[in-house]
């Protein structure tokens, strides 16, 4: 320790100068000039389609049924993976923190306290001698000049990946908006067909017990009656069917809200209210919506710091360490006139042979940056498609639903038909089952479709990001 007497007092002030001035220094940055690639897709999705479009509605606008709402409620509350995503979220968090900090330097209350003896034989004076020091002070340890940027890309990198992590926790929370939307119209599709299968396996029954006194009569014959026997069965069977996907519905529902609350009684996909039209507008449009769009773009930004911080491993690094304080030989005195002391300690380190290590850590910077390029292109692709495959859905089921409509009233129709010509004794009660069987399936087809139909715009409202 440098004796504080012989020190100026105007050389007491250079550490503090020289501190300021290497801080205000910091930030000569290596980080290339961040570029949006150009989106590899074309410019419209469709040439029906408005170029603009609104911003999309939130989703409890979107959803209007009151039971879907709480589910949905329930399930970002409660959903464990949600939880998780949100934990990352804060860890992301945290560590761009903790790599902001690495940009200022780190200021230290420091106290010390020593007692040593040395032995006669090693003091040169033929007696053993006892010394005490006591040090308190304010001191900075190793901080790192930052003149080439090095410090700052990598916390540019961090604060980037933290917002990617971010727009993938929105990213998630859109998705699982959709997934229990869409399981929740599948349960309700599910019912309705359900509660149709049972109506009409009490009807074939109902046919069944007739056919039978029928043959008793002598007005049916055995082959009737084993065809109403496996017209009944049939349904008996997709009945069963459906009960099972109904179960397995309502458990993926449960996980997906968390098995917070019981599910709410689900009543029939007709009866749902028809969602909302949206306009997807242009795809640049849906770049700004689309979370997971903004979460690749945030993975290339941090990717292209890291390319930074690699370039700048070859420049050389200043770290400084100094404190200022008081120092004194007898605990009395620490804080008397004469006692301060101070050290101002800067440490250059040139990289001269490290065998290709900060080539290599370049190399490796800059193969994960082309890797990010094609990442984010690939998520706008993806997008693009999403949104393209919506559309198209969201067009054709419409017309599907109308002709499926058409379809069940000519069945019905020919049902009634039919019946009144087997009354007649002109037809068979083979034609009554086989126009009863068509019936059945163009009810069930027309439960599907309309599935489909709202399936489309659950689809359509993730795709554009869902209000996120």
């Amino acid at each position: 320790m440098i004796d504080p007497k012989l020190v100026p007092r105007r050389a007491l002030r250079r550490p503090a100068a020289l501190l300021i001035l290497a801080t205000l220094l910091a930030g000569c940055s290596q980080i290339p000039a961040y570029q949006r690639p150009a989106p590899p897709v074309p410019q419209t999705f469709a040439a029906d389609l408005p170029a603009t479009a609104a911003a999309l509605p939130d989703w409890q606008a979107y959803f209007p049924d009151p039971a879907l709402h709480t589910l949905i409620e329930t399930a970002l509350a409660n959903n464990r993976d949600m939880r998780i995503a949100l934990a990352r979220v804060e860890e992301a968090r945290a560590l761009a923190g903790v790599a902001r900090a690495d940009r200022f330097p780190t200021l230290e209350g420091q106290a010390d306290a020593s007692r040593s003896r040395t032995p006669a034989d090693l003091t040169g004076l033929g007696t053993a001698r006892t010394a005490s020091r006591y040090d308190v002070g304010l001191g900075v340890t190793a901080f790192e000049l930052d003149f080439w940027g090095r410090v700052a890309a990598l916390s540019e990198a961090a604060r980037a990946q933290y917002l990617a992590s971010d727009e993938a926790a929105r990213s998630f929370r859109v998705s699982l908006i959709g997934d229990v939307a869409g399981t929740w119209y599948q349960l309700t599709a599910l019912a309705e067909q359900a509660k149709l299968a049972e109506d009409t396996l009490k009807t074939r029954e109902d046919s069944l017990d007739l056919i039978r006194k029928r043959r008793e009569a002598g007005l049916a014959t055995d082959l009737d009656v084993l065809a109403a026997e496996s017209l009944a069965e049939s349904v008996r069977a997709q009945w069963a069917d459906l009960k099972r996907q109904r179960m397995q519905t309502e458990n993926a529902l449960r996980l997906l809200t968390g098995m917070a609350v019981p599910l709410p009684e689900a009543t029939d996909v007709s009866g749902q209210t028809a969602l909302g039209t949206l306009a997807p507008g242009l795809p640049s449009d849906v770049l700004l919506r689309r979370p997971d769009v903004r979460a690749a773009e945030q993975r290339l930004i941090a990717s292209n710091a890291n390319v930074g911080a690699a370039r700048a491993a070859f420049f050389p690094r200043i770290a400084l360490t100094a404190n200022f304080g008081t120092a004194s030989s007898a605990l009395s005195g620490l804080f008397g006139a004469g006692s301060q002391a101070w050290l101002f300690e800067p440490v250059l380190r040139l990289p001269l042979f490290d065998a290709g290590r900060n080539k290599a850590n370049l190399g490796v910077a800059q193969a994960r940056k082309v890797e990010a390029v094609a990442d984010y292109e690939k998520t706008i692709q993806q997008a693009f498609r999403e949104v393209a495959d919506a559309l198209a859905a969201r067009a054709t089921y419409a017309e599907q639903l109308s002709a499926q409509e058409a379809n069940l009233r000519a069945q019905k129709a020919r049902l009634e038909r039919v019946k009144a010509r087997e009354q007649a004794g002109i037809a068979s009660y083979l034609e009554v089952l086989d126009a009863s069987r068509d019936a059945f399936s163009a009810e069930q087809a027309i439960v599907t479709s309309r599935l489909q139909q709202i399936s489309a715009q659950v689809a359509l409202y993730k795709a554009l990001g869902g209000g996120a």
